[in-house]
């Protein structure tokens, strides 16, 4: 077994190269394989992820960084049984641990990763990508993709950068013409933002479906339309707290399955797991158990989940 490190040394503003190196160095014995490696350029973790996976039998990766690194070590990795990824958190954001409640400082813990389990968990296919956590199509995308323009400022970060770049699209237009087919359904009209949700949180703290989870086989989808400026500020307010369900019909929509797809005129701005693209065709489609991620073991999070199983 390898354990690769992928090290972004620009994440968060510190590069933790030398942390990591005294850190592994406490944790491994002289007979265990590991290597630390530092990118360079964006997309290089997700070659280095497949070069390696390439020339070793079994393969842990640890993307030491934000949601960007974890999702370019994600695409390395999809689909590759002898390729397992985790994260070691510290980026701006760390969207996707955030779903572990309290537990998810444990992945802060290098030690309780290293020696932790491998399980399989969902992943969102996008146009040929994947993500691991949210992945989005509309105003909260183009949000999105802005966000790091304020997060340069001083005593700016997170939320506050999210709601800095969400005052500044506003002005470009709420929606978008789109045609969604969904289960047996097609929505055509003008559409705010579709979200696609494997995990639960995004945009630095947004919380759309408080109970989505990576390992449930489904994609809980948000579809929000006819949004104006004056009824933009509560419902946004509501959307980012999860309470979805006090939001009438008329302007979103709750479902849950495997595919959803997406046609507009106007070229579309896409989020996965905070990384743009664009298209004016896409598709959001469950992979499940599309991929091996490594979580401290015993994690409360899945007990509760075969708990509830187990009581059905």
């Amino acid at each position: 077994m390898k354990h690769l490190f992928i090290i972004n040394p620009i994440a968060g503003g510190k590069d933790r190269t030398e942390e990591l190196r005294a850190l592994t160095a406490d944790i491994f014995t002289e007979n265990e394989d590991y290597e630390l490696y530092t990118t360079g350029y964006a997309g290089e973790a997700t070659a280095a992820v497949r070069a390696y996976a390439q020339r070793c039998d079994e393969l842990r990766v640890y993307a030491v960084g934000g949601d960007g690194t974890l999702n370019e070590c994600v695409n390395g990795a999809a689909g590759l049984s002898n390729v397992s990824v985790t994260c070691f958190p510290g980026g701006t954001g760390n969207d996707f641990v955030r779903m572990f409640g309290a537990e998810k400082d444990s992945f802060r813990n290098l030690e309780a990763l290293v020696r932790g389990e491998a399980r399989p968990i969902d992943l969102i296919e996008v146009n040929g990508r994947y993500g691991i956590n949210i992945c989005s199509v509309g105003i909260d995308a183009r949000i999105g993709a802005r966000v790091h323009d304020y997060t340069k400022y001083p005593f700016i970060g997170g939320t506050a950068a999210y709601v800095c770049s969400l005052l500044a699209n506003i002005w470009n237009g709420i929606n978008q013409p789109m045609t969604i087919n969904y289960g047996s359904r097609v929505l055509d009209g003008d559409i705010a933002l579709v979200c696609a949700c494997n995990g639960r949180y995004y945009g630095g703290g947004f919380n759309p479906v408080p109970d989505a989870r990576p390992d449930d086989g489904m994609i809980d989808f948000i579809i929000v339309q006819n949004i104006t400026l004056l009824n933009m500020p509560p419902l946004l307010m509501k959307y980012a707290k999860g309470k979805y369900k006090e939001i009438a019909d008329k302007y979103l929509i709750h479902y849950r399955g495997t595919e959803l797809s997406i046609s507009s005129p106007q070229e579309l701005c896409i989020n996965i797991d905070g990384e743009e693209d664009r298209a004016h065709e896409l598709t959001f489609r469950m992979i499940p158990g599309g991929l091996k991620f490594i979580f401290p073991s015993q994690m409360a999070f899945f007990a509760e989940q075969k708990e509830k199983i187990e009581a059905f």
